[in-house]
């Protein structure tokens, strides 16, 4: 039985034109949640938010916009709140990765990927703690990875970015535990969605067996909704997550670039 009563929510998803964000708005407009769908593609969004409020009669509001920009959290709140709608839960699932060899990368995609992973996420969680706080029953969720766990070879920004996304997100639920905001930092492992097509290569899940959106969401809400419920949750492929805290550094580094050498070749 859920702890939080989503019936009287109203939850911002970033990046919810497909994938997780998609499958995160499906599942939470079926526990009764009020929706603010943000992307940047704008007929993906429409159509979304008309399948929900078709099968679920929630509100859903739409709205189009690049959260790589500065000052993405605060103009977002903005807007909302000059509309007046108040959020009460906020989904930071919008990112992409690049999969190369470093010097091989674009240094401008790179920065991009940056500002909307790390930068976007940051200004997005800063602008919206207070409401999310006051709320009294809020939803902080996260979208980190299992790349953050550990170095990445070929996919080193991504895997770091989602680090920082892990550690950040851990140490605000510390700093908000007893004020009865709901936080927390979700790692997928590899997932079916459009990822590898941004990144660029097939071979970007290190050769894993990919699982589907509805199941990291299922397991990331159930997982909200323990009484007491842990800083982050690995959805799936927590061996690898588990081989970082026992094995020496070097050797974990190394393992990940042959794993994801082989993965290449086999593309």
């Amino acid at each position: 039985m859920t702890t939080i009563d989503y019936r009287n929510q109203t939850i911002v998803v970033t990046g919810a034109s497909s994938g997780l964000g998609a499958e995160f708005a499906r599942q939470l407009a079926a526990r009764g949640s009020n929706l603010v769908l943000v992307a940047r593609r704008a007929d993906r969004l429409e159509t979304l938010a008309e399948e929900l409020t078709r099968t679920h009669g929630v509100a859903v509001t739409v709205i189009a916009r690049d959260l790589g920009l500065p000052d993405a959290g605060r103009s977002l709140r903005a807007e909302l709140e000059s509309r007046g709608i108040h959020a009460t839960g906020l989904v930071n699932n919008a990112g992409f990765g690049t999969h190369n060899a470093f010097p091989d990368e674009d240094p401008d995609r790179l920065q991009d990927m940056i500002a909307l992973n790390v930068g976007a996420l940051v200004d997005l969680s800063r602008a919206f703690i207070g409401p999310l706080t006051a709320a009294g029953n809020g939803v902080l969720i996260n979208v980190a990875s299992l790349l953050g766990f550990q170095p990445t070879p070929y996919l080193g920004v991504y895997g770091a970015t989602k680090a920082f996304v892990l550690n950040f997100t851990e140490a605000l639920w510390e700093e908000t535990r007893g004020t009865g905001l709901h936080v927390l930092a979700v790692s997928p492992g590899a997932i079916e969605t459009e990822f590898y097509d941004a990144a660029g290569s097939q071979s970007a899940d290190y050769g894993a067996k990919r699982v589907t959106p509805h199941e990291v969401v299922r397991i990331a809400l159930k997982t909200l909704d323990r009484r007491s419920s842990p800083p982050s949750v690995i959805t799936n492929g927590r061996p690898i997550a588990m081989a970082s805290k026992f094995l020496p550094r070097r050797q974990v580094v190394r393992f990940m670039g042959a794993t994801q050498r082989r993965a290449m070749r086999g593309a």
